[in-house]
């Protein structure tokens, strides 16, 4: 399908998205599990990760060399196959991330290293350094590699890839998904 014809949700079904779940893509072992904040209504509303034409995910996994080529959110079921997942911190949709309160994002936490120690990722990636630093109590924490394991497995930051993060310019964001992909190429548990 090409983007220019991608279905974009209505209205109504933006409205009725708020608070919905996305399920997972997770399976044991993956090599990277990224972790979003949580779905936005253009995502959940398609049922779809990092589904809003302006998120920045799918093109930094492709310049990054996550994929070959640039997937459409619709086609994130090839991740597993590269032994990539996507989870989320707060399984419930909103309209931004600002909308979250601190209790639910310590929750996702324990969530995520819930599913980590079931799953077991080699790495861990939060996409979002102001979530990370709330939900793990990490206020200084900058991106990259972090020193702490969750549930077993290696610790990554990246910078939130939605289009409002004009922090993190798309060279620079895939230049950071970059240095993760060729850092989890070369360890292991």
């Amino acid at each position: 399908m090409a983007v220019a014809e991608r279905r974009r949700p209505t209205k109504a079904e933006l409205q009725a998205a708020v608070h919905r779940r996305l399920p997972d893509l997770i399976a044991p072992n993956l090599r990277v599990l990224f972790c979003g904040t949580n779905p936005g209504l253009y995502s959940a509303a398609l049922g779809q990760h990092f589904a809003r034409p302006g998120n920045r995910f799918w093109k930094a996994m492709h310049a990054s060399g996550f994929t070959r080529r640039l997937l459409l959110p619709e086609e994130s079921g090839e991740l597993l196959e590269l032994g990539l997942g996507l989870t989320d911190l707060v399984a419930r949709a909103s309209a931004g991330a600002d909308e979250l309160t601190r209790e639910e994002l310590v929750a996702g936490r324990r969530r995520l290293q819930r599913k980590v120690a079931r799953y077991q990722p080699r790495w861990v990636a939060i996409l979002g350094i102001s979530a990370y630093r709330i939900a793990f109590a990490k206020p200084a924490a900058t991106p990259g590699h972090q020193p702490e394991l969750i549930s077993g497995a290696r610790l990554w930051v990246l910078p939130n890839p939605s289009g409002l993060n004009a922090s993190h310019q798309p060279d620079a964001l895939a230049e950071a998904f970059r240095s993760l992909r060729l850092a989890s190429a070369v360890t292991s548990r």
